[in-house]
């Protein structure tokens, strides 16, 4: 007898407990979805590195290999909203991270993976949950002031992320614990990735991180959002860790018109030009000469630089980005001159067919000169792009959302020919200023600005 109530106890508590399980995921309305079947790979594919994937007891098993770049298994599917919840378990002597809103071009370091990173980090340094932009600006979210969140990493253990990226505002937890909050408006929209991370020539290779119950919510998504008490870290007209390390400097404060005036003035224009939301916009005023406020040129002069500005076009705009500008040539109405970065929308300015040389005034050309690569990666308009602008030893390159689109040899013969040919022939030495100020135009037509950045360089050293 009282074996046999034992056996009915047992039974009757295990019965309780399918039941409350049972019901407790009846009423679990979250709308979840899996990632991983815990069979197959279905849905996922490698980019990257060749490290090794496999599939072991429910879980994706990464083993690291000697002599290869970064791996990544990544889906096949694109998201933009989402809540993500996963378990991993890595290996002390590996770093790692889950890659959300990344993605792979042509254009970019030849489909090299880039994008944000929410950190795996076993080290002594403890960041995991912080988050880093891969391949492209380094540390957004470091851990540095969040001692909570860096005990929360538990090694040797399975540990549990949260990630949402809901609109421009990037969370995570790690076991529960608050790790970042990152505000950036760098991309909408990616795939997701695990990724086994190269390792050195006297590392260990075979070292391993694992990933099990793999979930998205896309759906409803602010819905089921948590709170955070974390303040968030803004990045617009912010310098990155980086950058700030690398000697960057922000040409434009997001606020106010410190280091700008007026290109024919002695202060900033007192209409034609808004500062709001951290955007600096040239308002319309009709196209070609009909401007209201003018160009803006900055107060410092440069000479050897990196320049990177970012910019959003509305439809038919023009305006442009110019570099080695003397304001005290031609005072006259009408833009100052100096060698030009061309904004334009291509499809529906006329401008886009004109030129001394064909295309030479279209996006990303070196304005009536040189012609961008027809086949650069422009976003549409109404969204941001990112321009680049390298000049080092006379040598100069345009760039346009991370590709090269165009470079030449300022001062050279085939250069001088070029402005020989062109409308700058009436200027004696167009283009040949050895420092001069970075100018933004004023064409007539609503073009905003933001993170303005610039790197000033003396002598292949930063000032």
């Amino acid at each position: 007898m009282k074996n046999n109530f034992l056996i009915y106890s047992t039974l009757i508590f295990s019965c309780l407990i399918l039941f409350t399980n049972c019901s407790e995921k009846k009423n679990d309305t979250t709308p979840w979805t899996p990632l991983f079947d815990g069979e197959t790979l279905n849905g996922w594919k490698q980019l990257g590195g060749e490290a090794k994937y496999k599939i072991e007891d429910g879980k994706i098993i990464g083993t690291t290999v000697h002599n290869t770049p970064n791996s990544f298994l990544t889906t096949e599917k694109k998201y933009t909203d989402f809540i993500l919840e996963l378990e991993y378990k890595v290996d002390p002597r590996m770093n790692s991270g889950i890659q959300i809103r990344s993605n792979s071009f042509p254009h970019y370091l030849d489909n090299r993976v880039h994008g944000y990173q929410v950190e795996i980090d076993p080290s002594e340094r403890a960041w995991s949950g912080g988050i880093y932009d891969e391949a492209r600006r380094g540390w957004l979210n470091p851990l540095t002031n969040n001692a909570e969140a860096q005990k929360a990493f538990k090694q040797n253990e399975w540990n549990h992320y949260r990630i949402e990226a809901i609109g421009d505002t990037i969370k995570t937890w790690v076991n529960n614990v608050p790790a970042a909050h990152l505000i950036d408006e760098k991309t909408k929209s990616g795939f997701i990735c695990l990724q086994v991370h190269s390792i050195k020539p006297d590392m260990q290779d075979n070292t391993n991180i694992e990933w099990k119950n793999i979930n998205i919510i896309t759906d409803s998504v602010s819905k089921y959002s948590k709170a955070t008490p974390i303040p968030p870290i803004n990045t617009k007209n912010k310098l990155t860790i980086d950058e700030e390390k690398n000697g960057w400097k922000l040409l434009w404060d997001g606020e106010t018109t410190n280091g700008w005036r007026g290109a024919k003035l002695d202060a900033f224009p007192k209409k034609g030009w808004e500062i709001k939301n951290g955007e600096l916009t040239v308002l319309a005023s009709g196209g070609g000469e009909s401007r209201a406020g003018g160009d803006i040129v900055t107060n410092d002069l440069y000479g050897d630089f990196e320049l990177k500005v970012d910019f959003k076009l509305t439809p038919a705009a023009n305006s442009g980005i110019k570099y080695y500008v003397n304001t005290e040539i031609n005072k006259g109405p009408g833009s100052s001159i100096g060698l030009e970065y061309q904004i334009l929308d291509d499809k529906l300015h006329p401008d886009a067919k004109l030129g001394n040389h064909e295309g030479s005034r279209t996006v990303s050309s070196l304005y009536d000169l040189i012609q961008a690569d027809v086949n650069k990666p422009i976003n549409p308009i109404g969204e941001w792009n990112t321009a680049y602008i390298k000049s080092i030893n006379n040598h100069v390159e345009h760039w346009l959302n991370g590709s090269k689109v165009l470079e030449y040899e300022r001062k050279s013969e085939t250069y001088k020919k070029l402005v020989s040919e062109s409308k700058y022939v009436k200027w004696p030495n167009f283009g040949e200023l050895d420092k001069g100020q970075i100018l933004l135009q004023d064409h007539g037509d609503l073009v905003s600005f933001k993170n303005v950045k610039i790197r000033p360089i003396t002598n292949n050293k930063k000032q």
